[in-house]
């Protein structure tokens, strides 16, 4: 090494070095640790996603996105988006503070998303099933036209395939922004899941942390099976408003997963860490039912039993 090679070297050395001792930024501080809302426990980022964001000293359920929810729940590289293309437009050409399309914008900057649900098919456990997973970091997880649609849309491509319908669910309620439009979404979703019952349809509702307002007065409380993830809030109207509203004060628990177990609200509540299996259960365990009634119907079908051909009302007992 000649001289003018060793001074680069120290150089290069010393910038590294001044890099190494210079102070983080808030950004790549929280980049590298999270403090849990719950115990306050500083816990380091990339231990927190191994443990599929849920503090491994409290079991707190951190808010996790639409796509870190598909990559827990789906089986790798079987998801296939549906719809992805839809964005709503501004049918009232709302403004408060600033237009609805600029909120868009920035709320699409912030969450990656065009829209506050993703959906799709895919495999879990290596079982086909129509997913749709809502997203609060984008514009707080609100329903309006877009988003009924794609859930919408979502039900009928499961209803066509005959394969069973999950939604994780996470809303702030309706979208104020698009008035009337995105409380007619309430309907729609509960129209077309009416449709999907109808058909024998299994369908999944899984509550994250919050649902609320429109969603939860919806589609959200439909499932033939709802889950709830550990301590999240679920209702209508929040708790302050309640309270107000009846003058009283309410448990602290209210309006969380646990206490709408204990009062029936709810039929189980699942650590994420269990979810996707016990999606999959569920799923077996309802393909093996559909199977079984199907068996035990052709039997009597052949028998001349159970037809379901009216009878000539002079032939009933």
């Amino acid at each position: 090494m000649d001289l003018k090679d060793w001074f680069a070297s120290r150089q290069k050395r010393r910038e590294i070095q001044e890099v190494i001792t210079q102070p983080l930024t808030t950004e790549e501080y929280c980049a590298l640790w999270k403090q849990c809302f719950q115990c306050r426990e500083l816990l380091y980022t990339r231990d927190l996603r191994t443990n599929l964001d849920v503090c491994p000293k409290c079991d707190y359920h951190f808010r996790i996105g639409a796509l870190d929810r598909i990559e827990q729940l789906a089986d790798e590289n079987s998801f296939e988006e549906l719809d992805a293309d839809m964005r709503s437009s501004d049918p009232l050409n709302f403004f408060d503070t600033e237009a609805y399309t600029k909120r868009q914008d920035e709320a699409s900057r912030k969450s990656g998303l065009r829209e506050a649900v993703l959906t799709g098919l895919c495999k879990i456990e290596g079982q086909t099933a129509a997913l749709g997973c809502m997203d609060f970091g984008h514009f707080g997880g609100s329903m309006g036209s877009v988003v009924g649609e794609k859930v919408t849309r979502l039900t009928e491509a499961a209803l066509e395939r005959k394969s069973p319908l999950i939604v994780v669910c996470s809303s702030g309620g309706a979208r104020m922004q698009e008035g009337i439009l995105s409380l007619m979404q309430m309907a729609k979703t509960s129209s077309v899941l009416k449709t999907f019952n109808d058909a024998g349809g299994l369908y999944i509702s899984i509550l994250s942390e919050p649902t609320f307002g429109g969603v939860t007065a919806s589609f959200a409380m439909l499932g033939d099976f709802i889950i709830a993830e550990p301590g999240a809030r679920i209702g209508f109207a929040g708790r302050r408003v309640i309270e107000q509203t009846i003058r009283q004060k309410l448990p602290a628990d209210f309006q969380t997963a646990e206490y709408l177990l204990k009062h029936g609200q709810v039929d189980m509540v699942v650590s994420r860490n269990k979810l996707k299996e016990t999606l999959a259960r569920l799923i077996t365990f309802h393909q093996g039912a559909g199977t079984s009634a199907n068996a035990n119907n052709s039997s009597e079908n052949s028998n001349g039993q159970g037809s379901s051909e009216p009878k000539p009302l002079g032939a009933r007992n």
